[in-house]
């Protein structure tokens, strides 16, 4: 399950990991934090998350993105230094978010203006160009397949 492997990635990375979810959606063998709104967009999941973290740094894993590494989010992270996030060229996820970044995402929230690619804009934030292969996100089942084949592939070559 998607859920799962970026559960065990967040693992390698994180002395503090936080599924942000829907109340009751999936039953998952660890707990979720429910993002207390009827949205869907990201933003809403990366302020639940933050808003109850204990760290400073988190880095947010959406869990359709199966391709991402340990040693990716690492970079993002490491890229935060200084500024309120740290996110590829292709988007706002998978990102490195301070609690600093908190205060601009809630007011856009709060004002519904969901979209966290224009709220990096009011955010101190660094792009770090990453490896586009290992950003690939999956949305259907036919993605998930080529998002496998491109993992066994890439572990062949290793």
């Amino acid at each position: 399950m998607l859920a799962e492997l970026a559960w065990r990635t967040l693992g390698e990375v994180c002395d503090e990991r936080i599924a942000v979810g829907k109340a009751g959606e999936f039953e998952l063998p660890f707990p979720v934090v429910d993002d207390g709104s009827d949205a869907t967009a990201p933003i809403v999941g990366v302020v639940a998350g933050l808003g109850v973290a204990t760290n400073e740094l988190c880095v947010v894993l959406p869990v359709d993105c199966p391709l991402v590494t340990a040693a990716l989010l690492r970079e993002l992270a490491a890229a935060c230094e200084g500024v309120d996030a740290a996110v590829p060229q292709t988007g706002p996820l998978p990102g490195a978010y301070r609690r600093t970044a908190l205060p601009v995402l809630q007011r856009r929230l709060a004002a519904e203006r969901l979209s966290l690619r224009e709220a990096l804009e009011e955010l101190r934030a660094r792009t770090v160009e990453l490896d586009e292969r290992l950003l690939v996100n999956v949305n259907t089942p036919r993605d998930l397949l080529e998002a496998e084949r491109e993992a066994d592939a890439r572990s062949a070559c290793e």
